[in-house]
Parts: structure tokens; sequence; C-alpha cells
């Protein structure tokens, strides 16, 4: 197996740092390997805690009585220097629950306030986004939302446009926009199932 023999934090950001990972190979060859994590120092990194807790919160959230819609926000992104489709989101504060945080994330994103779900725990279990190059986690809440879009919370850091996208409108952006992984599976879901949420039923 494969082992790190040292680690090096070469950044001091808020919200994103980068590690030099000494490591071997199975084999025994050395060399180094780039991380990017939230963490603020070493000792946070999820390869020395070894707990798996979300850094953010992702949320599939349904709009209104008719569940008819699906809450969608079209965001710029500095990486890409483009704007992409992506479920609203957000950085789970220290301490915070991380359905709290979603609640939190979805006014300040969208001003619609949000309902979660109650679901069994392996749909919102954090899950890794890009393992090949971060540490990074994130849990899955799902609810409905309702209320009246608004920028009143939003940060100045922040190009959002809110989205209430029905069926048609999934197909074209699944077809013509960039996409999200994360959201293009859901959107997938929505598209198809007769009730977007079946597949949330206890395993």
């Amino acid at each position: 197996m494969a082992k790190i023999t040292g680690i090096t934090q070469t950044t001091k950001n808020p919200f994103l740092n980068m590690y030099e990972l000494d490591r071997e190979t199975k084999t025994g060859q050395k060399g180094t390997y780039y991380v990017a994590s939230r963490a603020k120092d070493q000792e946070g990194l999820k390869l020395k805690t070894r707990k798996n807790t979300p850094d953010g919160v992702i949320i599939y959230s349904l709009y209104g009585e008719a569940r008819d819609r699906v809450v969608l926000v079209r965001q710029y992104r500095y990486s890409i220097d483009d704007y992409i489709y992506e479920f609203p989101a957000g950085l789970v504060e220290p301490g915070e629950d991380f359905r709290e945080a979603a609640v939190r994330e979805m006014k300040e994103e969208t001003g619609l306030t949000f309902a979660p779900l109650s679901v069994d725990a392996a749909y919102e279990k954090p899950a890794f986004t890009t393992i090949g190059m971060t540490d990074e986690s994130c849990a899955t809440v799902y609810g409905t939302a309702e209320g009246r879009i608004s920028g009143e919370f939003m940060e100045d850091s922040e190009e959002i446009e809110v989205v209430l996208a029905d069926r048609q409108e999934v197909k074209r952006i699944l077809k013509e926009e960039n996409v999200a992984i994360m959201c293009a599976y859901m959107l997938m879901h929505f598209l198809h199932d007769e009730n977007p949420f079946d597949f949330l039923k206890e395993i």
C-alpha cells in the first residue's frame, strides 16, 4: 500500500489551501502529490483526522407546491472564466449542522426559504467532490423551497442568477450549458422520474 511520509502546507488562505505530500508508491517509488483542502492547517486534513465531516452542502430543492421546478443557480466561476449551472451550495461553518447550513445558504444565494426533507442517512452522508485533487466533501440536503427570489443577502463576490427550471429547461441546460457534475446527475432524476424524490426511499 502507498504511504505518506511528510506534509508541507504551501499556502495560508481562509477558504482553500495547498499541501505537498511526500509519498511512496506501493513499490517504494518516492515522489510528491499535491492536495487542495478546506483545512486551515495540516491537522485539519482528512488524512489526519480520519473523519469525513462535510466542508459544504449541496441543496437539491424543488420549488412550490407542484414540485415541478428545480432551484438552480447560474453562477460565474473564475476557474473556467464562464458561467455554470449548479445547485445552491456553500460552506458549513464551524459547529453548524449541515442541514441548518443548507437553510442559511439557500436564503443567502436565492432569497428563498428552504425546508429540508428527512431522508435515510445514506443519502445525505458527505461525499467527496473531486478526490484526485482535494479532500473536500459535501453533504447533499433535499427539500422544497418557497418564497420570492431575492439578491438581498448575496455577497459582492457572488455573481449568481437564480433559475427555477421546469423539465423543458432542464433538458436544454443538460444539452447546451456548463453543468456541475453533482448537479447533472440529480437533474437526470428530475427529468425522468415522475416523482423526483422517489429515489430517496429508505434502503
